[in-house]
């Protein structure tokens, strides 16, 4: 991790251990939920609030009254609205996308769930899809949900990445190893 981004993931940190313990204390667990969902989909899709979270050149009230604007349309809660207001006046705009994948780290844990990353060689059918998360969900005690990606060159298998672990299964990994084996007698 970059040192920027490791700065940015520490501040998020602090930031969504006190948003959580708040949310926590106010009982408004789901409303976060929500807000973080819609938060980080509205992030995905407008360059134009991407652009007013990352750029110094906007103002704090400038931000200010633009995340309020944003705040006000989306409807969210005032825990998220104040932290949005708290992050302008600090002029920490800049870890919210930090902030909310530790939000929605925490509640996770919170409800007992993990979200394995699968890359997969090929999409996975149904049955497969619910084969690997009752498995994975065996061996970690925890609900699971998938986030998968198709990447061809692979080959075949997967690499399936749980918490702090990964298990690479991929037909291209398993020739990388082989063609280093081989490397190492000839």
């Amino acid at each position: 991790m970059s040192e920027p981004a490791s700065i940015s993931a520490s501040i998020a940190g602090r930031y969504a251990s006190a948003v959580f313990e708040l949310s926590q204390e106010s009982k408004s667990l789901a409303a976060l939920e929500s807000d973080v969902a819609a938060l980080e989909a509205m992030i995905a899709s407008s360059a134009d609030l991407r652009d007013l979270i990352s750029s110094p050149l906007y103002s704090r009230d400038a931000q200010r009254r633009a995340l309020d604007g944003v705040a006000a349309k989306m409807g969210l809660g005032p825990v998220a609205t104040n932290t949005l207001a708290l992050l302008a006046d600090k002029r920490r705009l800049f870890v919210l996308p930090h902030l909310l994948a530790a939000l929605r780290a925490r509640i996770a844990d919170a409800k007992g769930e993990m979200t394995a990353d699968i890359t997969a060689a090929q999409a996975l059918s149904d049955a497969q899809a619910k084969e690997l998360v009752a498995t994975l969900s065996k061996q970690s005690g925890k609900t699971v949900k998938l986030n998968v990606a198709v990447d061809e060159s692979l080959i075949g298998g997967m690499i399936v990445k749980l918490g702090s672990k990964m298990i690479d299964t991929s037909v291209a990994s398993k020739l990388a190893s082989l063609q280093h084996a081989m490397k190492e007698v000839g």
